[in-house]
């Protein structure tokens, strides 16, 4: 198929349409970046392709091979893609927003400057990514692994850590505002001068609870971790 070429603004507008790989790469030999609305990306091989500046709304992902594609400066909103692969992908200045990457494949891709903001990432692999400036707002990142990354000094606004590998990240003077780190994997995190008394700290046992020394918790948060040892606070 032919990619229609009308134009919005600064953007070549597409919409509802089931793409190819054949259509993604003739629309990225042009000036002017794309603008994707509502089209249909499923399991598509569009890997190492350059679609820098790209705005994709409500568009379907799902299980589609973006390997080392280039997306500087590009934004998803309302999009789905549940295992998508964005491995090495040059994801720097991205915006995402109220997006569902389920179980999506980020390793070793950049995303410095990046954010995310009501995401679900759910399950997804963040190991060895490009992390300087990366932020995360009301977002699920249960379950993921995202070792090595820097919130330092961050004000983290409703993020759901639970059951995420956080090993070696490092939380030193961040504030958790709404969060939950229930049963995450921390091993070497650290968290010296981090206020999280907003935090939810469930399944935190009496070894993981030495990880926050230097930090700031609740009396009831202090409750809680004793009560692993059979004790009260009254």
């Amino acid at each position: 198929m032919t990619m229609p070429l009308a134009e919005t603004r600064a953007f070549t507008t597409v919409k509802g349409k089931s793409l190819t790989r054949a259509d993604i790469e003739a629309a990225s030999v042009s000036a002017m970046p794309s603008l994707l609305i509502d089209c249909d990306l499923e399991t598509v091989n569009l890997s190492n392709l350059d679609m820098t500046g790209w705005n994709f709304e409500g568009c379907s992902l799902k299980g589609t091979n973006l390997t080392g594609a280039k997306f500087e400066n590009a934004s998803f909103a309302g999009c789905r893609g549940a295992f998508a692969n964005f491995t090495a992908a040059r994801l720097t200045d991205v915006v995402f927003k109220s997006c569902d990457f389920n179980n999506a494949n980020f390793a070793g891709a950049s995303l410095s400057h990046a954010s995310f903001n009501g995401c679900k990432l759910t399950g997804a692999d963040l190991t060895r990514i490009e992390s300087l400036g990366l932020s995360f707002k009301e977002t699920i990142l249960s379950a993921a692994r995202l070792p090595n990354i820097s919130f330092r000094r961050t004000r983290i606004q409703r993020v759901d850590f639970s059951f995420a590998d956080i090993t070696k990240c490092d939380f030193r003077e961040a504030v958790f505002d709404s969060c939950s780190l229930r049963e995450a994997l921390m091993n070497d995190a650290r968290f010296e001068g981090a206020d999280l008394r907003d935090a939810d700290l469930g399944g935190i046992r009496l070894n993981d609870a030495r990880k926050f020394r230097g930090a700031t918790i609740s009396i009831s948060q202090a409750g809680d971790i004793l009560s692993e040892l059979g004790l009260s606070v009254e």
